[in-house]
């Protein structure tokens, strides 16, 4: 699951991305033709290396990048954000809070959250962090406020502590021995910031709650996805008022919500591991390599192939 993608030109030629820096994990890519796993901060599922306690990322998008669409979503993880240049709200906890440049942006891990970026450029480092270690960090004198999401605006002098402590993640990376504690530091320095209002918002907070069973099952066991109404009954709900509420509050029916999931799981492995298309395609329920081919194509305007190509 995650954010639609920007609009995009038909028939697109396959983006040329460039590296910046090394061991820092900097791609570029232009704006209209997305590799969403590595340009959004808001893909979901994510899958941590084994015993690496968090992932780190930096992206730039450049004066063309077109606005994002909001779509709620949670993940396991806990997810830091710290923006550069941005315009645009941050939505978590029923709140919308307005992006600034130098914002940070904090959400524990399984709260409901979503990104609106307006035009331009843009950018941003994403630290995705093991829950346990950002709930044992919630639960330590002055790390109460990791418990909430929010969002904060550093003053200079708090700012240039925090940059030089994102630098530091992105150049050691998410394996390295030194990230677990660089990551405590961070988190710490940002629980300090000043904080931006949010702007309550006429939402049911408990409205995903109900959801949660049958999406819970999709993520254990994403190759056998339970139909609609093995979902409905998984949340105690009659079919017709599961599909009806699943597609208000996320935004799709239940079936596009499973084929998105499993496509962006997809992303991440044929970024991340060596499997084949095909293994790839059988691990998480396609019928076959080339239905798993066609659906990926029509979602991120690439081949499962090209795009492991265009990643790597």
């Amino acid at each position: 699951m995650g954010l639609p993608l920007p609009r995009r030109a038909q028939n697109p030629s396959p983006p040329q991305p460039s590296l910046e820096g090394e061991g820092e994990n900097r791609l570029r890519y232009p704006a209209r033709m997305p590799v969403p796993h590595l340009d959004r901060p808001i893909c979901e599922p994510v899958e941590l290396h084994p015993g690496a306690p968090l992932r780190v990322q930096r992206v730039r998008q450049g004066a063309d990048a077109d606005p994002s669409a909001p779509f709620p979503h949670y993940h396991d993880v806990a997810e830091l954000v710290l923006f550069g240049r941005v315009r645009g709200d941050f939505i978590a906890d029923g709140k919308r809070h307005p992006l600034e440049d130098g914002a940070v942006a904090w959400i524990p891990s399984l709260h409901q959250h979503d990104y609106a970026l307006g035009p331009g450029p843009r950018d941003w480092t994403l630290l995705q962090i093991d829950p346990n270690t950002a709930a044992t960090l919630a639960r330590a004198p002055g790390g109460e406020a990791l418990a909430h999401a929010f969002c904060a605006r550093p003053d200079a002098a708090l700012a240039a502590r925090i940059a030089m402590l994102g630098d530091w993640l992105r150049e050691t990376g998410g394996d390295d021995p030194i990230a677990a504690p660089l990551a405590t530091a961070l988190l710490r320095a940002v629980a300090r910031a000043p904080r931006i209002e949010g702007e309550p918002l006429p939402t049911d907070p408990d409205a995903l709650e109900r959801l949660r069973p049958a999406i819970e099952q999709l993520r254990r066991d994403p190759a056998n996805a339970p139909s609609a109404e093995a979902a409905a009954e998984l949340c105690a709900l009659a079919p017709a008022y599961f599909s009806r509420r699943f597609h208000q509050q996320l935004g799709m029916p239940w079936s596009d919500y499973v084929r998105t999931h499993r496509l962006h799981l997809a992303s991440q492995r044929l970024l991340e591991s060596d499997q084949t298309v095909a293994a790839i395609a059988a691990a998480l329920g396609f019928a076959t390599p080339s239905h798993f081919g066609d659906l990926f194509h029509k979602r991120f305007g690439l081949t499962p192939n090209a795009y492991r190509r265009a990643g790597r």
